[in-house]
């Protein structure tokens, strides 16, 4: 089919079809007796199986796949592509990641008459490849996707929470990965995180909202907004605090935000640090974890005279750096070890390390939390790593990984 060929056939379609139309192909090309795509929603817990434009009924919740134990989950963690007959020994189920830079999309999932061979799992997996793209490119022009994404109903504040975060929640480059992860408590608590990444920095962002509902979403707004226009326009981590601190006391009736700013430069590693009320950053090195002890200033509207400092963090390569806000500390959360689930987990991507310590949260909460939870999951590969293997077609094959796995 050729990436060519499959980009071209997906923006003929209308945005909503256009899933479909790379389906169809797939089928006719391989002989597959069906091939269907699978979104992961907001949670990263689970998949959504997104059929035909015709039979998407909005009003509906999405059904949900727990991933968890399923072959889907294996896929999504390793970034390979797997292959499983089925019980009739005729039918062969094929698998794909369905990634960009990171970010766990979703999966694409076909049904062949036989084994596919070598050339055929390339060409599915440089599809799957192609699919990420034209979910970013056509997720603005249509709710389908987002729909396929709630797997039960927002409120009003989680709405406007889930829209302050980055489109994609995990990011790769060659001297760095970076995921986060949020779970709002039943009354949404205010919680975003941010990343960016410009020519020669990576700059993070994670905040905290006083109060609850839909005040602390809109309370959220303004320190997201402050901190993203501040940025925007080439102001330092300084500026960026204080401007947000400007829009709390002016906008932010009485009201205050905590939160931290990291800057990284991609050209000598060196790390700044503002710290607003926030609670500290952990460390993971050399399989130890450690609580930086960095100076803390006043939250963004705190009505008491005060200026942001600049400090400097020490990471070095094959460094994890977490930053959490006080949902993943607090009530429930407080009797989980989480340096030690930060240790458990650091042979995982980014991605599944956030993933797998939301789930322990939301599991030591019985399901039910009473303020947000979030964590944003830094690792640090060097600056003297200048690109990254982004070819997954090598691994689609069955061929042996290469040294920089490519998720």
């Amino acid at each position: 089919m050729g990436l060519a060929g499959v980009l071209a056939a997906a923006e003929t379609a209308a945005p909503v079809e256009s899933l479909d139309v790379v389906a169809r192909m797939l089928k006719e090309r391989l002989d597959a007796t069906m091939v269907s795509f699978l979104i992961t929603d907001f949670t990263g817990g689970s998949v959504v199986r997104l059929g035909a434009a015709g039979s998407v009924e909005t009003g509906e919740p999405a059904r949900r796949i727990d991933l968890p134990g399923t072959l889907y989950d294996e896929v999504i963690r390793t970034q390979q592509s797997t292959t499983e007959t089925k019980d009739d020994g005729r039918t062969v189920r094929v698998v794909a990641p369905v990634t960009n830079r990171g970010d766990a999309i979703g999966l694409l999932e076909l049904f062949l008459p036989a084994a596919p061979d070598a050339a055929a799992m390339r060409e599915i997996g440089e599809t799957a490849h192609a699919l990420a793209y034209i979910v970013i490119a056509n997720r603005s022009f249509t709710d389908v996707y987002q729909w396929g994404r709630r797997t039960s109903p927002l409120s009003l504040a989680a709405e406007i929470q889930h829209r302050l975060l980055p489109d994609s929640l995990a990011c790769e480059a060659a001297q760095f990965a970076v995921a986060g992860a949020l779970e709002p408590a039943d009354l949404v608590g205010g919680d975003t995180f941010d990343y960016v990444i410009d020519r020669d920095t990576v700059q993070l962002s994670v905040t905290d909202a006083m109060g609850h509902d839909v005040d602390a979403a809109l309370l959220a707004t303004l320190a997201v907004g402050a901190l993203r226009r501040a940025r925007r326009a080439g102001a330092g981590l300084v500026e960026q605090a204080g401007q947000a601190h400007r829009a709390m006391l002016e906008h932010g009736r009485h009201k205050y935000v905590t939160g931290q700013l990291l800057r990284i430069s991609l050209v000598d590693g060196r790390v700044e640090f503002v710290n607003a009320g926030h609670p500290w950053p952990l460390r993971l090195r050399h399989g130890k974890v450690e609580e930086l002890s960095v100076h803390i200033d006043m939250p963004f509207g705190f009505h008491f005279p005060h200026s942001y400092r600049v400090q400097h963090l020490d990471l070095q390569p094959g460094d994890r750096l977490i930053m959490v806000t006080d949902g993943m500390l607090e009530r429930g959360a407080s009797g989980m070890d989480l340096n030690s689930l930060i240790e458990r987990t650091s042979d995982l991507h980014p991605r599944e390390a956030a993933r797998t310590m939301i789930a322990q949260v939301i599991a030591s909460n019985d399901g039910h939390l009473q303020d947000d939870a979030t964590i944003m999951c830094l690792d640090w590969h060097g600056v003297r790593h200048s690109e990254r293997h982004a070819d997954t077609g090598a691994d689609l094959t069955g061929a042996s990984p290469s040294p920089t796995p490519p998720f």
